[in-house]
């Protein structure tokens, strides 16, 4: 084989991205067409929405990966995380020498270069947190680029080329590419960042706690003192890993020795009411939509982080205020007959029991009716399966569905949807096992009464069953 080349050229004019349809890897593909490239790409996922908005810009896209769709040499390959070293494009790119980097490489490059980058990392509330970041940063003038795993219902996009001097970054703690494991995070040099949390999850690439740990550790040691990360007061995890770190580091929650703390919660549908206090004093009052302890927690890092900036309170405060949160968290898809269908992108443990949490104050008219579909790498793996039943105590009906793609989990280390079910029993949960997504909604069509919330949580599209489901209740 030929030497590799990961390297990004100078005078870079055409590039070619294989596997161009994922959320990140056509934001990406967008905002270098909007900078003038030539952009082509490939994918073997090619639907609707992403292959429409993608044409729509005018990208032409190869269905299927195959080396003649780099004949004819662009500058630069960009290769997205989830294609292996045997994809025949990522083969052919380096048969043929051609320059080739990963997506973090080129958004490094081309997009965050000369930028002030605030980073929003850890194992949840990324997305949120770095949502509401760049909403507030609009809204008061400075006209951020941002590139977020999430679609932001303000601006229909999970990405945005702005001229001012700030790019919002949604910080990945997931490998970067097949040629380069280290985190995607790394490759960014921001000025401020946010640590939400830090839990094992992915279990596809890391061992244990102790693993995800240790590149949430690199990361901060390589974070300089012009630097500041705010963290979350109440994560040990997050406590250990800012002892004796070169960066300035500040705590944000609910510990009164803490900069910043959340104070007065005052749940009053549809608004979610709070005080922060500053080093010790009020700060200000806000409200919000949002709904969850999570989300305030959220919302706290990043005032924290925009007053660093110097904005005014009444920015923050009217920005809070209109934020309409990102597709997929706490969405609600429709009502039909006074039954609420919510979607919601929960798939860890902790996420799931926080959701449940957050909505369950909003809606206490009916129940809760959580359907959960664990389709993770982590959750069709056992190392949640003594966890997840502690996830549910505030739901009143749980419909727990059979893991489409188990086939690819190890059978020894696969993880139990019946198990779980029977143990919701044993804690005397209302809690039932389908084996597929047609027999959760003929129950629920069944079961269903007005006033109820059907809460359903999935990283997937779940078979589309919130749109089946208000069609047919």
């Amino acid at each position: 084989m030929k030497p590799r080349k990961n390297s990004i050229p100078e005078n870079v004019k055409k590039i070619h991205i294989v596997a161009i349809c994922g959320t990140g890897m056509g934001a990406l593909a967008c905002m270098l067409k909007d900078q003038g490239f030539e952009i082509t790409g490939s994918d073997d996922k090619v639907y609707p929405p992403m292959s429409e908005f993608l044409y729509s810009k005018g990208i032409n896209i190869n269905k299927g990966f195959n080396s003649e769709n780099l004949s004819y040499r662009p500058d630069l390959v960009i290769i997205g995380n989830a294609v292996g070293k045997d994809n025949p494009e990522a083969a052919a790119a380096m048969n043929l020498e051609l320059n080739y980097c990963s997506m973090p490489q080129a958004l490094n490059k081309f997009i965050a270069h000369g930028k002030k980058a605030i980073l929003a990392t850890g194992t949840h509330g990324k997305t949120t947190t770095s949502s509401i970041i760049a909403w507030i940063l609009y809204k008061a003038g400075l006209d951020p680029s941002f590139m977020i795993g999430g679609i932001l219902k303000n601006f229909s996009s999970n990405y945005r080329l702005g001229n001012g001097n700030y790019i919002v970054i949604e910080g990945d703690e997931y490998d970067t590419a097949f040629f380069d494991k280290g985190a995607k995070f790394l490759h960014y040099e921001p000025a401020l960042a946010v640590l939400t949390s830090v839990e094992f999850d992915h279990a596809d690439i890391f061992h244990d706690l102790d693993h995800v740990k240790s590149v949430f550790n690199t990361f901060i040691s390589g974070l300089s003192n012009n630097s500041t990360i705010f963290g979350y007061d109440e994560d040990e995890n997050i406590t250990e890993l800012f002892i004796n770190k070169k960066c300035k580091t500040q705590r944000y929650g609910l510990r009164k020795d803490s900069g910043w703390l959340i104070s007065d919660i005052n749940i009053s549908p549809p608004w979610n009411k709070f005080s922060v206090k500053k080093h010790g004093k009020i700060f200000g009052t806000f409200k919000t939509k949002m709904m969850g302890a999570h989300n305030l927690l959220n919302i706290l890092s990043a005032i924290a982080v925009c007053d660093s900036l110097s904005l005014p309170l009444e920015i923050l405060q009217k920005a809070l205020e209109t934020f309409e949160n990102v597709k997929r968290r706490q969405e609600v898809r429709g009502v039909k007959n006074n039954i609420t269908i919510m979607d919601d992108f929960a798939h860890h443990p902790t996420a799931v029991r926080e959701t449940i949490n957050a909505v369950k104050p909003f809606y206490p008219e009916g129940r809760l009716i959580s359907v959960f579909e664990p389709r993770t790498n982590s959750s069709m793996r056992n190392v949640f399966q003594d966890i997840y039943p502690l996830s549910f105590d505030r739901a009143d009906l749980i419909c727990i569905r059979q893991p489409s793609l188990l086939e690819k989990i190890p059978q020894e280390i696969r993880f139990s949807s019946e198990k779980l079910v029977a143990d919701l029993k044993k804690k005397d949960k209302d809690a039932h096992y389908f084996q597929d997504t047609d027999s959760i909604i003929d129950f629920l069509v069944s079961e269903a009464k007005p006033g109820d919330l059907v809460l359903v949580m999935s990283n997937g599209g779940f078979d589309n069953i919130h749109e089946r489901l208000l069609g047919l209740l």
